[in-house]
């Protein structure tokens, strides 16, 4: 296990840079996800949005993944790849984002409900969202990651929702995924203390139900075991000695 990366005045630029584009595409997806549209005809929109701002998908072959961005429909968490299937109204569509640009990656997510729909999926997504920010808050220079999972599990279970536990935030600069783990539970071995130029994804995955979850056979998209919904919700967080700094929030629209 490697050492978290600082990084330098002129990386952070690019971070902030590479951030701000990854929110811009996942608005852009949000606004043109609807009933009838298939998620691989979204995926190729999103691939367009990438590349109109100079950017590469940083999802696209990584280890393999054969997307350009990852959509999770209803009992997908996370890692779902675009493909024929038409979106419903009412589905719970997770649009989870990674965009390269000048060497140096943005990761964002955000759960939707397709068209709109139900105020038991919208609770879900509110205590998502919510445990998102308090994770953020906890995410101080001097704390230590376990401080981050203890705040979303906190969130999370006092809700009610389940935690997944197989999957986590993690550290991200030039790759997607760098040192540290970020759990969105308390792990007590998560004991790395966050230092200042530290940039990290912290993003919670809830169940409505049990958190277990399984891959399907595409060997990337996980589900719930029990086929209940779930959402996922991710900034890009860069820790300073003034507090944490989000890299992906998109200030135009306010996403979330």
């Amino acid at each position: 296990m490697g050492r978290p990366i600082i990084k330098t005045a002129d990386e952070i630029r690019a971070m902030r840079a590479a951030g701000r584009i990854a929110s811009k595409v996942l608005r852009g997806a949000a606004m043109m996800a609807a009933p009838g549209l298939t998620t691989r005809e979204l995926d190729v929109e999103v691939g367009r949005l990438i590349a109109s701002h100079g950017a590469n998908s940083a999802f696209l072959g990584y280890r393999g993944f054969p997307s350009q961005c990852c959509l999770s429909v209803n009992e997908a968490v996370i890692h779902g790849i675009g493909d024929g299937r038409r979106l419903q109204f009412g589905d719970l569509l997770k649009i989870d984002v990674g965009v390269r640009h000048q060497g140096f990656i943005g990761d964002v997510a955000m759960t939707m409900i397709v068209g709109g729909g139900s105020p038991k999926f919208q609770k879900l997504l509110d205590t998502t969202v919510q445990s998102l920010y308090e994770g953020i808050s906890a995410a101080q220079s001097g704390a230590r990651v376990v401080d981050i999972g203890r705040a979303v599990e906190r969130c999370v279970v006092g809700a009610g929702y389940g935690v997944v536990r197989e999957f986590c935030g993690h550290g991200v600069g030039r790759n997607v995924h760098e040192e540290p783990q970020v759990p969105n539970y308390v792990d007590l071995k998560s004991v790395t203390r966050l230092k200042s130029g530290m940039t990290i994804a912290i993003e919670p995955m809830v169940t409505m139900g049990s958190a277990a979850v399984e891959i399907l056979d595409d060997g990337w998209t996980v589900v719930t075991r029990d086929r209940q919904v779930s959402a996922h919700f991710e900034h890009t967080v860069l820790i300073t000695d003034s507090g944490p700094e989000i890299l992906t929030r998109d200030e135009e629209s306010h996403l979330y």
